[in-house]
């Protein structure tokens, strides 16, 4: 009996001590919109500020919701760190983003949701002390749709392609980034001096978002909404040429259905991945993920043989 009582006390202290709160917040208002974030932070710290993971849901820039990142950021601050999952602007709603779309118009979908994480990223450095939030340690992730904000929103230069009324510190930059089956319009906007450290995982057999390079939904050449994609393999080997951290999961034959995978189901991977930066590893490493699928573009790739 005595045994049980002190395994029943052990248990509840753990509970207690990873305890969390949720709180919904405004990080961005005016005349035509709200936006709001779901902010995880631990019920008790130590007093020392926090790293802070901003997470981006997918859905197409047309759909999705932030709830999608809950079970992420509640296992996240269990583990020592803040997080929060963004509402944003869905500029593509209601309009065409394949390649029967505009491909101006698809930039925008892009350049609205970027600069809502860059608001919400500008919201947590103003209240950094009142969250108790290490402006230096500013992590982000997204899913499909949020992997190409995220993406964007570390490496397009903040003062041409700002929308509102916003500033983020001279020189800032994320701590590192996590995206699930995303991609950049332009490999040349990640340099030697921006870089950062960067985790990817992409099924090589995505119709949807390229694995490697390719026009977004491998549209062809005469569509209109033809917009060429660097995906995270491309990026991955983009990274280790310029001597950058970097880590991919490569889900053999997936195809877009793992733009969340890791995000649902092992959270520990993204965590490992916030641990290593945060105590300033080094690393390159792609893992070679087995998911008994193979189709045309997976079959391309000897490594998955």
């Amino acid at each position: 009996m005595k045994k049980i009582l002190i395994a029943f006390l052990f248990l509840l202290s753990f509970h207690v001590g990873n305890a969390q709160k949720m709180t919904t917040l405004t990080y961005f208002q005016n005349d035509t919109i709200k936006l709001d974030l779901d902010l995880f932070l631990p019920e008790k710290t130590s007093g020392k500020k926090l790293p802070l993971l901003l997470y981006v849901h997918g859905g197409g820039f047309s759909g999705g919701e932030r709830q999608s990142g809950h079970s992420l950021c509640r296992y996240i601050t269990q583990n020592g760190y803040a997080s929060a999952t963004i509402t944003y602007t869905l500029y593509a709603k209601g309009k065409k983003f394949s390649c029967d779309g505009i491909l101006s118009e698809k930039i925008k979908a892009f350049q609205y949701a970027v600069n809502d994480l860059w608001l919400a990223t500008s919201f947590f450095i103003k209240n950094s002390e009142k969250y108790a939030i290490d402006t230096s340690k500013i992590f982000i992730a997204g899913s499909s749709a949020g992997a190409e904000t995220v993406l964007h929103a570390a490496f397009w230069d903040f003062k041409t392609m700002n929308l509102y009324d916003n500033s983020l510190p001279a020189g800032f930059k994320y701590a590192g980034l996590v995206s699930g089956a995303g991609a950049i319009m332009d490999l040349n906007l990640i340099t030697e001096k921006n870089i950062i450290p960067m985790f990817f995982f992409h099924g090589n057999g995505d119709t949807t978002v390229p694995y490697a390079t390719a026009p977004h939904h491998y549209c062809k050449t005469n569509a209109s909404g033809w917009l060429m994609l660097f995906g995270s393999y491309s990026i991955y080997n983009h990274i280790v040429s310029l001597d950058g951290s970097g880590a991919l999961y490569t889900f053999c034959g997936g195809g877009h259905e793992y733009s969340g995978y890791l995000f649902e189901k092992e959270h520990h991977i993204v965590l490992n991945f916030l641990n290593d930066v945060s105590s300033g590893k080094k690393f390159q490493k792609h893992d070679i993920v087995p998911t008994g699928k193979k189709n045309e573009l997976s079959a391309t790739y000897k490594f998955c043989d």
